[in-house]
C-alpha cells in the first residue's frame, strides 16, 4: 500500500512562478489595502474596485505557468497517494498536474452567488456588475476573504489526520486555520517545513525545517523520502541549522 503524503501550500510555493505573495512588507497586497479587497465589508463598500482586483489577478494568472515544485509534487503521485491543501487560489497545482487539491482559501476562476454560497461557476475572464447566477444574484469572487468560515478546513483536517508524512511548502505557518493543520498529523509522522523564511512552530523532533525557496528545498526531499526511516539523520534542526 503506498503511503500517504500530506501537503500544504502557501504563497511561497507560487511566489517563484510570478505570483504576487499575499502581504508585502508594507502591509498591502499588489498596493490595496486588505480590508478594501479581501473582506466581506470591502465587497459590500465598493463591489468594483474587489472585482477589479481579482479582475487584475485572473489575468496575471494566464500569464505565469507552474514552477520546479509544483511539478515534483505531481511527480511524487508515482510512488506516493499525495493529497495537497493550498492556501493559494491559484490553480498552478492543477496545471502541473496533481490530481488531488484541496483549495482552503477559494479559488480564482471560479465565483459564485452572492446569496448563495454553494451556487458556484467556472470562470476564466473578467466578472463585472451585472453577472449574476441563476438564483439573479450578483456573482462575486470566489474566495474565502477574511471573517469569513473556511469551508473546506473540515475535509483538510480529515487529510491531514490520515498522513503519513506531511510537508508544508513556501508558508510561515502565520495564517489560521491553516496553520494548524500541523497539530492534526498522526503523532511520530514526520514533517518537513520548507520556507526560507523565520517559521514559528512548537518544539517537535518529528519536525524538520528546511530554510530554502519552494523549488530549492523540494530537491532536498527525495533523500529523506527514500530513507525507510526518513527520521534517522535529519539534515537540520530544529532551528533550520545544519547538523
Amino acid at each position: 500500500m503506498m503511503k500517504k503524503i500530506v501537503v500544504l501550500t502557501g504563497a511561497g510555493m507560487s511566489a517563484e512562478s510570478g505570483i504576487s505573495t499575499f502581504r508585502d512588507a508594507n502591509g498591502l497586497w499588489e498596493n490595496h489595502d486588505i480590508m478594501d479587497v479581501a473582506t466581506p465589508e470591502g465587497w459590500r463598500k465598493n463591489p468594483k474596485l474587489v472585482l477589479d482586483f481579482y479582475n487584475h489577478r485572473r489575468r496575471q494568472l494566464k500569464t505565469v505557468e507552474p514552477n520546479a515544485a509544483h511539478f515534483y509534487l505531481k511527480r511524487l503521485e508515482e510512488e506516493y497517494e499525495v493529497s495537497i491543501i493550498t492556501q493559494n487560489v491559484d490553480n498552478l497545482h492543477e496545471r502541473a498536474g496533481s490530481s488531488r487539491v484541496i483549495h482552503l482559501h477559494g479559488e480564482l476562476n471560479k465565483v459564485r452567488s452572492e446569496k448563495n454560497e454553494q451556487l458556484i461557476y467556472d470562470w476564466s475572464e473578467d466578472l463585472v456588475l451585472g453577472d449574476i447566477g441563476a438564483d439573479g444574484a450578483q456573482l462575486r469572487p470566489h474566495i474565502v476573504w477574511f471573517g469569513e468560515m473556511v469551508p473546506m478546513m473540515e475535509k483538510a483536517v480529515v487529510e491531514a489526520l490520515t498522513a503519513d508524512i506531511m510537508l508544508v511548502i513556501g508558508t510561515s505557518l502565520q495564517v489560521y486555520p491553516a496553520a494548524s493543520l500541523i497539530d492534526y498529523v498522526p503523532t511520530a509522522t514526520p514533517v518537513y517545513v520548507i520556507d526560507p523564511h523565520e517559521v514559528s512552530i512548537s518544539h517537535n523532533p518529528y519536525i524538520h525545517l528546511i530554510p530554502k525557496s519552494a523549488t530549492e528545498g523540494v530537491m532536498d526531499l527525495d533523500s529523506y523520502l527514500k530513507k525507510d526511516n526518513p527520521l534517522s539523520e535529519p539534515r537540520y534542526t530544529q532551528e533550520g541549522k545544519k547538523k
